[in-house]
């Protein structure tokens, strides 16, 4: 005898019929209860004295479908998802690269059942993480950009590539930066650059209280005196300057946007550089510029062109180089020079005014490394001062002894005319 095996659905089909074909319901009955017609359950009816019970089931069960991928693709994608580079790739990523690199298209659950059945991939449930309550976006491009610096091996010990500045638009997740050296300011200001030269001035910009971007309270000083001494970083200062607002995050929670981003870096990019083979400062940031984002604002950013964009040019007065900088106030001394830097600097003779003396000027040690000196809205022409003049050490001189008995009489004439002279006559003769 054989066996059928059916759904729970087909075995209510067939009591239908059976129903149907012993006249117990009729033909209109059967077909309302199993949702079909009343011209298909008559079909039905003449297929199950040839076929049997089997009617319900379908034709094409157990036979292999005419969109099954071939055997030669699977062994074909399992060959590169068994080499090393691949050793740490998930299913999602990992499709997408065979087919960007290797023209391999397999969907992401497809290559999770292979992977899995390879052993390649250990399937687990998500974790649930402590909730937090989202803030909703802005609504449109340049409002509030989020700012943050990550600290990875990015390229995986193959060079001195640790430090990822990163900039990501709050409404769109338009994303932009650089590696850099250090997490410093100089190298912040220049990424700020960047976005500012090719996107304009944003609203404002929400950063952690790291003390590039801002100044600690003083011991015992509260807020309303902090507002009030208003002092300012490089940073800050640069930011004032180009009319842009700062916001300080109270929690690494509240720039989570920027935050979660740099997961996801973490396991893209560290990814792509390993199948680059990037190993340098340099070659690592032409892979972000050219390849890493133009893909991830293509696939994860919202496209800008659908909001509207509250970033403000560039005018004339604001010069780039005068405000991402380094700026110190100096005061002009007597002889027209000023420090800085544990040097001196002397101004130039045809720019020298009489009233410049002990004013302050504006002292600009600029990104690649220019000292620029501004005085009243001009710049100033200056040469470091050359080494000190050698001063000679001073001869220790025998203190004049005084008769402190004399009584206030000077004793200098004292035997004067006791000495002995010529005769008069000899002294007119001559």
């Amino acid at each position: 005898m054989e066996r059928i095996a059916m759904s729970q659905k087909e075995r209510d089909k067939l009591e239908w019929l059976k129903r149907a074909k012993d006249k117990t319901i009729g033909q209109r009955k059967a077909a309302e209860k199993m949702r079909v017609s009343e011209r298909w359950v008559r079909k039905l009816l003449q297929r199950m004295k040839k076929e049997g019970d089997g009617v319900v089931v379908h034709g094409l069960r157990g036979r292999a479908s005419n969109r099954r991928i071939s055997r030669s693709t699977r062994e074909r994608a399992m060959e590169f998802l068994k080499q090393p580079e691949w050793h740490d790739f998930g299913p999602t990523f990992a499709s997408e690269q065979l087919a960007k690199r290797h023209q391999v298209k397999v969907g992401k659950e497809t290559l999770r059942g292979w992977m899995i059945e390879a052993g390649l991939w250990q399937p687990g449930g998500r974790k649930i993480e402590q909730v937090h309550v989202w803030r909703p976006r802005r609504s449109a491009f340049g409002e509030l950009v989020q700012w943050d610096t990550c600290e990875h091996d990015w390229v995986e010990g193959r060079g001195p590539v640790r430090y990822l500045v990163r900039l990501i638009d709050d409404a769109t997740s338009w994303s932009w930066g650089r590696f850099v050296e250090r997490d410093a300011t100089p190298f912040n200001m220049a990424v700020l650059w960047e976005w500012v030269e090719k996107n304009g001035r944003m609203v404002d910009v929400y950063t952690d209280r790291d003390s590039m971007f801002a100044v600690p309270p003083r011991p015992g000083e509260n807020r309303e005196q902090q507002r009030e001494a208003d002092r300012l970083t490089q940073l800050g200062r640069a930011l004032r300057e180009l009319g842009i607002g700062s916001i300080l995050a109270q929690s690494p929670q509240g720039k989570g946007r920027v935050e979660r981003s740099f997961f996801t870096d973490q396991d893209r990019l560290v990814k792509l550089l390993r199948m680059a083979k990037v190993s340098t400062m340099e070659a690592a940031n032409a892979f972000l510029e050219q390849e890493y984002w133009p893909e991830w604002n293509a696939r994860f950013a919202r496209p800008i062109q659908d909001f509207p964009n509250q970033h403000r040019p560039l005018t004339p007065h604001l010069d780039l180089a005068a405000i991402l900088c380094h700026m110190e106030p100096r005061r002009i001394g007597n002889d027209y020079t000023f420090s800085f830097a544990g040097k001196r600097y002397q101004i130039a003779r045809q720019q020298a005014q009489a009233g410049m003396r002990h004013q302050q000027l504006r002292v600009e040690l600029r990104l690649n490394g220019e000292l620029k000196a501004r005085y009243q809205g001009c710049y100033l022409d200056i040469a470091e001062c050359g080494a000190p003049a050698i001063v000679p050490e001073p001869v220790e001189r025998k203190l004049v002894r005084k008769d402190h008995n004399a009584g206030g009489r000077s004793s200098w004439m004292a035997g004067f005319f006791d000495r002995p002279s010529p005769p008069l006559w000899k002294a007119i003769g001559e």
